[in-house]
Parts: C-alpha cells; sequence; structure tokens
C-alpha cells in the first residue's frame, strides 16, 4: 500500500473516528517483528512505538501521545503509523494542541497535493475546536477557515470539509457563506452520513452551529446498543458519570433510578458512564442494582468520553436539549427534574419533521 493511498484512506478514517470511540492500539506489534507499511523502521524508533501502544492500551494517553511522536522523530519524520496514532489519540481526548502539532510535524513528510490536503484538513480540525471555545479569538478562526480552504485548494474532492468550514464560518457570523457550505456538503459528500442529521439541522437553523453542541460521539453499551448523539435527535439526553467506588454516585442512583422510571415513554433518553477499570465489578454493581437504561464504561477520568466532556469529578450529570445542544452540567446529586420536565416537554411539542 503506498503512503498515498494510506493517508487518504485515513483521511475517512479520521471523520468515522472524531465521532466515535474505537481501540486504536495494536495488539501484535513486535519491535523484532519485520516493518508493515506505515510502521517505524528504525530500531529505536520500534521500541518507542511499542512503548507508546503499550501506554495506549493502558490507557495512559498522554505518554503514549508523546511517545508515538517521539518514535517518528526517531524515525526521521517519516512514521505514518506513529503520526496517525498520535493524531487521532490526541484530537479524539481533547488535546487540540497536540494534534494541531502533529499535524505540523507530518506536513513535511506530505509527498502530494493530496496529502497536504489531507493535513491541512487535520491542522484545521484541530484549531477549530478551541477556537469556537474562545469566543473573542477570531483570528483563530480566521486560521480554520484559512487551513479548511487551502485543504479543499489542494484537493476539491473532500467533501466532508465544507462541513467543518461551515462551522467556522458560522461562528465568524458569516451565516449565508456557513449555509452554502453546510448545502454543498449535503450534495456532494458520501462518506460522512454520520454528519448530515446535523448538517441538516443547520441549514435550517443556522444558530445551532454557533451553539455549544454535545460531542459527536458514539458508543457500544453494555447490552449491544450502538448509541451515537446525532441518532438521539429530537430527544433529551441525561449522561450521568459515576463509578461503583464514588460514594456519592451511589447515594445518587436512587435519583437517577427516579428519573428513568418517571420519564418513561416520553422522550428522554439516560446514558450512564462508568469510570470504572474493572469490567466485571461493574457489570455486576449494574445488574444487582436493576441499572436496566443504558450503560457504558469509559474506564476513567482519562476515558475517551469523560475527556470529551471535560469530567473532572464525579458524580457529574449533563443535560442535552432535543437539538443536541449541551444545556447544564451538574456535579453531585442536584435536582434536576425540574429542567429535565421542561426540556422534555419541548421536544413532545415537536411536530415530526
Amino acid at each position: 500500500m503506498s503512503y498515498r493511498l494510506i493517508l487518504r484512506t485515513f483521511f475517512f478514517s479520521l471523520i468515522a473516528l472524531s465521532l466515535g470511540f474505537g481501540a486504536m492500539a495494536q495488539g501484535d506489534f513486535k519491535p523484532g517483528d519485520a516493518p508493515k507499511p506505515g510502521d517505524p523502521t528504525d530500531p529505536k524508533a520500534r521500541k518507542t512505538y511499542a512503548s507508546a501502544l503499550d501506554w495506549e492500551r493502558r490507557r495512559a494517553y498522554d505518554s503514549a501521545i508523546g511517545d508515538y511522536r517521539k518514535a517518528n522523530k526517531q524515525d526521521g519524520g517519516k512514521c505514518f503509523e506513529c503520526l496517525n496514532h498520535a493524531y487521532r489519540l490526541a484530537f479524539q481526548s481533547g488535546d487540540f494542541k497536540a494534534a494541531a502539532d502533529v499535524a505540523r510535524e507530518w506536513l513535511p513528510a506530505a509527498q502530494s497535493d493530496a496529502e497536504r490536503a489531507v493535513i491541512h484538513y487535520m491542522l484545521g480540525r484541530s484549531l477549530l475546536e478551541p477556537a469556537i471555545r474562545s469566543k473573542k479569538n477570531s483570528s483563530g478562526l480566521a486560521d480554520c477557515v484559512a487551513e479548511f480552504k487551502t485543504a479543499l485548494q489542494l484537493d476539491p474532492k473532500q467533501s466532508s470539509i465544507h462541513y467543518y468550514l461551515g462551522i467556522a464560518l458560522a461562528n465568524m457570523q458569516q451565516d449565508d457563506a456557513a449555509r452554502a457550505e453546510f448545502q454543498t456538503f449535503l450534495d456532494r459528500d458520501r462518506k460522512s452520513p454520520d454528519l448530515h442529521p446535523r448538517a441538516q439541522r443547520f441549514v435550517e437553523r443556522i444558530d445551532l452551529a454557533r451553539a455549544r453542541m454535545a460531542p459527536a460521539f458514539t458508543v457500544t453499551t453494555l447490552d449491544g446498543q450502538r448509541v451515537s448523539m446525532d441518532g438521539l435527535a429530537g430527544k433529551v439526553v441525561l449522561i450521568d458519570f459515576w463509578a461503583t467506588w464514588c460514594g456519592p454516585c451511589r447515594e445518587a442512583l436512587p435519583h437517577i433510578s427516579k428519573i428513568v422510571k418517571k420519564f418513561d415513554g416520553q422522550p428522554l433518553v439516560v446514558l450512564s458512564v462508568s469510570l470504572d477499570d474493572e469490567d466485571a465489578k461493574w457489570k455486576e454493581f449494574v445488574a444487582k442494582n436493576g441499572m436496566t437504561w443504558l450503560q457504558y464504561r469509559d474506564g476513567g477520568f482519562t476515558g475517551l468520553l469523560s475527556r470529551q466532556f471535560g469530567v473532572t469529578g464525579i458524580p457529574a450529570t449533563f443535560t442535552i436539549d432535543a437539538d443536541g445542544v449541551l444545556e447544564d452540567q451538574h456535579v453531585g446529586d442536584a435536582d434536576i427534574e425540574g429542567k429535565l420536565k421542561k426540556l422534555v416537554a419541548q421536544a413532545a411539542a415537536r411536530k415530526p419533521s
């Protein structure tokens, strides 16, 4: 497989991975094995790369990112898999500065305009999140727009870039230009269907493109359901971060259970996200306590979902309205039933589209 084909394939896998979480660490890599396409070839780099994979398996993401970047340098700056892992892991875990730095490290290794287009897109994505969060950072948004436009000039076929360009323009209050980008994305894109529901909502309500939208995550729950944030459009979502070892979380459990029962049959979805690192203990606790609603284990504060929501203490609950807008965060067993009642009533009153 050529470097160009690897990188172009990565572009589309990046779109999917930025919407959900998947295991990225390779389980069969050994420094003494013959290098596969994209793997590091330098002996020192291969040892560092193996160390990075091990850090990632143990969810020590900062250490993993550091070793992936170190392995790339040891390999002369040409290790695709090192950069691939480092960027995806940094981006997914919310370390956007590291993701941007990795993209910049990657540019000198690009061998074609198509490859440069992908990397400029990656850099733009890394700059976009912090620019949106810093409402006064107009220069940051302008930098994002420049990166996305450069990517499209280099490779106009990458239709997904129009979606993120639309978000940047919307946050710059360039509403007509933003709508045009979202519509172009919908008209041309065939690779990123998971983004289409949001793009359509943004065309109809451009203000949503400026709202604090909940991360577009996708998880597989304990009962095997594949749940995505955008797949829950039209419903209110309550996400509860907890752990079996957390006393206040156990005390709050009857309150969460009461909410599930009270809103049964109404447009409300409750997802409990455990920070337990022991799978068996978590499953046993869930079964013993009759936690019949959606359950997912993130594995700790360094879990990808926990980091995307910025969870630093538990219990922590988030309410998300029917448009996917992140409404509130409550730490502890706060009385959120009144808020939920209002949001659920608004969701139930909406006419089917």
